[in-house]
C-alpha cells in the first residue's frame, strides 16, 4: 500500500496544477518520459490522457473558451521516441522552446485543433522534429487541422521519411522565424487555403515531391481572394518578403490549385520550370519576342520603348524584377492552378 500511494504521489507530482502562468501548459521531454505541468486556473479544462509517457497526449475541454480564453503550450526537452498529441476547439500558441522530439511510429507533433493554431519559435533557440512513420493516418511530421501560423525568431530543423515535412489543413503563413526542412518523402510543405510568407526564412532540401503545394479546401466552392486572405480558400500562393531556398526539389518548387503571386522577397531557387497554366501576380500572358531579348514588359503585358529603364516590376527575358529581386515565370492567363 504504501509503494502504490508513493507512486501516486510522483504522479501527481508529475502532472501538475503547477504555479506557472495562467492559461499555460508546459511539457518537458526526457527520454522515454515526460513531465506536465498544467496552470491551477485551467487545471479542469486541460487533461492529460497519457500518464508520464514521452507520448504525450492532452485534451482540450469544449468549453474552456468560455473560462479562460486562449491556453499556451509550451515544448521542450528531448526524446527519440516521443510525440505531442493535443485536441481542442479553440485558438491555442504551441511554443517550441528548444524542443527535440523524434516519433519513430508515427507525426511528432499532431495538433486536432481546427481554429488558428499559433506556432512560436522561442527567440535564439533551435528545435528538431523527426518521424519515422509507416502509419497511413500520419499526413506529416508537423500536422496541424487548423489555421497554422509559424511565428518567432527560433529555428525549426524538420525531416519526413514517411510524407510531408509540414502539413496544415487549412492556410499557413510564416513570419520572422527560420524553417529548415532537410527532407521529406512527399512535400516538405504541403497546405490547403492557402500560403502566405511575410518574413524570415524557409530552406528545403532533399523533397522526393514539391516544394510547397497550395490546394483548394474546398474545389467545388473556392472563394478566391479576400481583403488581408481572411478566411480565403483560394488556392495560392502569396510571397511579400523573407527567403524561400530549394534544392534538391524532386517535383515543382512551387504547385498551387490556385495562382502564385510573389511581390516581395528573395526567391532563391530554380524558377524556370513554370507551367503555361500559371498565372503569376495577375500578369498577363505575353509572347516571346525573338527579334529583341532585350525587350522589356510591364505588369500589363505592354512592351516598354527602347532604352527604358523603368523602375518597379519589369519583365525582361521572361525574368519577373520586383524591388530588386528576381524570379523567372512564363506569366500566362487563365484560370488554371500555377506551378513553379
Amino acid at each position: 500500500m504504501r509503494k502504490l500511494l508513493l507512486g501516486v504521489a510522483t504522479l501527481l507530482a508529475t502532472l501538475s496544477a503547477s504555479a506557472i502562468d495562467d492559461n499555460t501548459v508546459v511539457v518537458t521531454y526526457d527520454g522515454n518520459s515526460a513531465s506536465i505541468e498544467i496552470a491551477s486556473n485551467i487545471s479542469n479544462y486541460v487533461s492529460c490522457t497519457s500518464g508520464t509517457s514521452s507520448h504525450v497526449k492532452l485534451v482540450q475541454s469544449d468549453n474552456v473558451n468560455d473560462k479562460v480564453g486562449e491556453i499556451l503550450y509550451t515544448l521542450k526537452g528531448s526524446s527519440s521516441n516521443g510525440e505531442f498529441f493535443m485536441e481542442g476547439s479553440y485558438k491555442a500558441t504551441v511554443v517550441l522552446d528548444g524542443l527535440t522530439l523524434t516519433n519513430p511510429d508515427s507525426t511528432a507533433i499532431h495538433i486536432k485543433d481546427g481554429k488558428r493554431i499559433k506556432v512560436s519559435l522561442a527567440n535564439g533557440t533551435t528545435n528538431t522534429l523527426a518521424d519515422g512513420s509507416s502509419n497511413a493516418d500520419s499526413k506529416g511530421c508537423f500536422h496541424s487541422k487548423g489555421h497554422t501560423e509559424f511565428v518567432g525568431k527560433g529555428t525549426l530543423n524538420i525531416n519526413s521519411y514517411f510524407r510531408h515535412a509540414i502539413y496544415s489543413k487549412e492556410y499557413m503563413t510564416v513570419k520572422n522565424c527560420t524553417i529548415n526542412v532537410t527532407g521529406a518523402k512527399k512535400d516538405a510543405i504541403h497546405c490547403q487555403q492557402y500560403f502566405l510568407m511575410n518574413s524570415g526564412s524557409i530552406n528545403i532540401s532533399n523533397v522526393e515531391d514539391d516544394g510547397i503545394q497550395v490546394e483548394y479546401k474546398d474545389s467545388s466552392n473556392p472563394t478566391g481572394v479576400k481583403t488581408n486572405h481572411e478566411d480565403e480558400d483560394s488556392g495560392n500562393f502569396y510571397m511579400i518578403g523573407g527567403t524561400i531556398s530549394m534544392t534538391g526539389v524532386g517535383d515543382k518548387c512551387v504547385k498551387t490549385d490556385g495562382t502564385i503571386s510573389m511581390t516581395g522577397g528573395t526567391q532563391d531557387f530554380d524558377t524556370s520550370n513554370v507551367l503555361e497554366n500559371a498565372l503569376i501576380s495577375g500578369i498577363k500572358a505575353l509572347k516571346a519576342d525573338t527579334t529583341d531579348d532585350d525587350a522589356m514588359y510591364d505588369l500589363s503585358g505592354r512592351r516598354l520603348p527602347k532604352g527604358t529603364r523603368k523602375k518597379g516590376i519589369v519583365i525582361r527575358r521572361g525574368i519577373i524584377t520586383v524591388n530588386g529581386g528576381n524570379g523567372a515565370v512564363d506569366p500566362t492567363s487563365g484560370n488554371g492552378g500555377g506551378k513553379l
